[in-house]
């Protein structure tokens, strides 16, 4: 009902703008979706009108892209952007047009458009126009460039890295000639922002068949021509990938790939910061290595004939205490979906039947752990410095985080007293080893 709505909204633009005189119709992905019976977000509008004329037409307009030709018109509080009739100079940088001419031609201004799924337009009347023959490659399920192919990805070297995305989402066959000019015309991504970059990688992680989308960018080789160098390329190459869908947050299947690609918790990080992700999504996924690496090193420790269940659940509960029982979840959901990529990164034959052990019972430990951060403890800092009729300093935090590490391994109950009393203990015995 909502995008019925959407619809109506968008063609009283249409229909006023065609009431005075001007072409006007849908342009692009709407087309596209509509045609694919697939739920539209976004209605966009093209016409022939300039866009000084839109503006004077609609009461509610903000001038988002005027050097493109583009004003966004809200009806009711719904933006739409309409966008004059235009044509491309040259394009500077492989990436955008040196110079926008305005036009009067429908027919001129599809032309210049990426693919011919792209490529359509619905007029005021309902009626399809699709000179390039978008719907028939839609129904045979292929992905073409509208004219000659290398024309288009040397125009805008990022078409690439859309052609591989739209494959992958729409579930199409990409056109003979139109791969064979997107590997000719790979090494042009070097042109392109790492910004814009990540952008269509974290769509086609978050899209329809993400799979689909690693295994066309590992065939075509495309994050070896980026502008910088990434790790993230090794993670994706012929090897089997687990079905990411199994991985439900964004976040995590970007985790499993590092993981899986056995980078170092530092190498991710800065893996990201080249992609210019958030600080918060680099830590997150730093976060995630860096707990994967103790789980792994812990079981390194464990003598392999004498493990014991109990050993398992004390390294998993450590490693939450450390890094916290939301990424311990999540390393559990990654191991579920695919418990391989913690083989190869652990050396431990005992890392199999770990990987076991932590899927089925992980979630329950962290469920039952009494404690997992100071704040939960029943005792405060000040209280233990009162009982101990002793000044603050460093030794105070390691041993709030001792009392923590007892109660989360459930070998002190998180009551008052029974905590002051094992506080002065343990400063008994920080006294006598000197790390007071």
């Amino acid at each position: 009902m909502m995008t019925e709505s959407l619809r109506e909204k968008a063609m009283t633009i249409v229909h006023r703008l065609t009431d005075k005189g001007f072409e006007a119709c849908l342009v692009g992905g709407c087309v596209r979706d509509e045609q694919l019976g697939r739920p539209v977000k976004d209605y966009d509008i093209a016409t022939s009108a300039r866009p000084e004329q839109v503006i004077a037409l609609f009461e509610r307009t903000v001038p988002t892209g005027l050097q493109h030709g583009t004003v966004t018109v809200i009806i009711g509080k719904r933006p739409f952007e309409v966008t004059t009739f235009r044509k491309e100079a040259d394009y500077e940088a492989f990436r955008r047009p040196s110079e926008v001419e305005y036009i009067d031609s429908l027919l001129e201004d599809l032309k210049r458009r990426d693919f011919t799924m792209n490529a359509m337009a619905i007029d005021r009347e309902g009626r399809l126009i699709d000179p390039f023959g978008g719907r028939a490659d839609l129904q045979r399920g292929v992905l073409r460039c509208v004219g000659e192919a290398e024309e288009r990805f040397r125009e805008d070297a990022l078409r690439m890295l859309r052609c591989i995305r739209f494959a992958a989402e729409y579930n199409l066959q990409v056109d003979g000639p139109t791969w064979e000019a997107l590997i000719a015309c790979m090494p042009l991504l070097r042109h392109i922002a790492m910004e814009r970059v990540r952008l269509e990688l974290e769509r086609m992680l978050a899209g329809n068949d993400p799979n689909r989308a690693l295994e066309l960018l590992s065939r075509s080789r495309a994050l070896e021509h980026v502008k910088r160098e990434l790790k993230l390329a090794a993670a994706i190459g012929p090897d089997s990938i687990t079905d990411l869908k199994r991985i439900a947050r964004d976040e995590l299947r970007w985790a499993y790939l590092y993981l899986r690609a056995g980078v170092s918790p530092a190498e991710a990080a800065e893996d990201m910061k080249t992609l210019t992700f958030s600080k918060q999504m680099m830590e997150e996924i730093k976060r995630t290595a860096a707990a994967a690496d103790m789980l792994a090193h812990g079981l390194e420790r464990l003598d392999r004939s004498s493990a014991e269940e109990e050993e398992y659940r004390r390294l998993w509960l450590r490693t939450a205490l450390q890094y916290g029982r939301e990424t311990l979840r999540g390393i559990r959901e990654l191991m579920a979906a695919d418990a391989l990529w913690f083989a190869a990164r652990c050396s431990s034959p005992l890392a199999a039947g770990a990987v076991t052990r932590w899927c089925d019972h992980g979630h329950g430990w962290l469920q039952t752990m009494p404690a997992g951060e100071l704040s939960e403890l029943s005792v405060t800092g000040q209280a233990v410095l009162e009982r101990l009729k002793a000044k603050s300093g460093p030794w105070t935090g390691k041993l709030l985080n001792r009392l923590l590490e007892l109660v989360a391994l459930g070998e002190l109950p998180n009551e008052t007293e029974a905590l002051l009393q094992t506080a002065e203990r343990e400063y008994v015995t920080m006294q006598k080893k000197g790390t007071l």
